[in-house]
C-alpha cells in the first residue's frame, strides 16, 4: 500500500506564498478575520482564492490587448520628409533587410516570442489544472517558475522601444516617435506578470493529493 505523502496542508499548516514561511493554517472564526505572516504579514491561504478565475480573466485581457499591440504602428520615422509608421512585425523585417541582425532579433524576442509564450504558457497551465492533468507535473512546474522568471524581464520590452526612440532622436536627419501601439503592448507586458502572479503553482500538484 503506498504511503500518503506529508504535504504542508495535510499538517495543517500553510505557507506564506510571499516569503515562504510555513505557518500554522489560519482557524475560520469568522467572515471578516484573517490570518496574516508573522514575517512579512502577507495575508494567508492555503490556495490564492479564485486563483483560477482571476488568471484567466488577466490572460484573456491580455490576449485582446496583444492583438492592437501588434496591429497597430509601434514606431512612427520620419526622415527626409518621410513619414513611415511601423509595426512591431515590419520593424523586425526592416532591420532584417538593412543588416542589423542583432536588433532584430532582440526586438522579435522581446516583443514578439517572449509575450506569446507567456500566455501560450499560462492557457496551458490553467487548462491542464481544470482537466485535473496528472502529466508532467514536474515539468508544468518548472514551466510556470519560467514565466515567473520572465516576467521579471518582462519590461525590457518596453525598454527597447524607448531606447530606440531615444537614440534615434539624438540624430538630426531622422526621427522615431512611439505609436499608439505603444501603450496597449505595456498593457500586455503589465497584465501577464500580473496573471503569472494571480496563477497557484500549487494547484498543479493537487490532484496528487487528492489522489492519495
Amino acid at each position: 500500500m503506498k504511503a500518503a505523502s506529508m504535504t504542508a496542508r495535510r499538517q495543517n499548516l500553510v505557507s506564506c506564498h510571499n516569503c515562504h514561511l510555513l505557518c500554522d493554517a489560519p482557524v475560520p472564526v469568522g467572515k471578516q478575520q484573517v490570518a496574516c505572516c508573522p514575517r512579512c504579514g502577507t495575508t494567508l491561504h492555503s490556495r490564492k482564492p479564485n486563483s483560477l478565475m482571476r488568471t484567466w480573466a488577466l490572460v484573456f485581457a491580455a490576449v485582446i490587448l496583444y492583438l492592437p499591440a501588434n496591429l497597430l504602428p509601434i514606431t512612427i520615422t520620419r526622415a527626409i520628409g518621410i513619414t513611415q509608421s511601423d509595426t512591431i512585425i515590419s520593424g523586425v523585417i526592416y532591420f532584417l533587410h538593412s543588416g542589423m541582425v542583432p536588433i532584430a532579433l532582440v526586438i522579435f524576442i522581446a516583443s514578439v516570442f517572449v509575450p506569446l509564450m507567456k500566455l501560450l504558457i499560462l492557457i496551458y497551465l490553467l487548462i491542464s489544472v481544470q482537466r485535473r492533468s496528472r502529466r508532467r507535473l514536474v515539468d508544468r512546474t518548472r514551466l510556470y517558475r519560467l514565466t515567473e522568471l520572465v516576467g521579471r524581464w518582462s519590461m525590457v520590452d518596453v525598454y527597447v522601444v524607448t531606447i530606440l526612440v531615444a537614440l534615434v532622436k539624438l540624430g538630426a536627419v531622422a526621427r522615431v516617435d512611439a505609436g499608439p501601439a505603444t501603450p496597449y503592448f505595456a498593457g500586455v507586458v503589465i497584465i501577464t506578470m500580473f496573471a503569472a502572479e494571480s496563477f497557484d503553482p500549487r494547484l498543479i500538484w493537487d490532484v496528487m493529493e487528492d489522489d492519495e
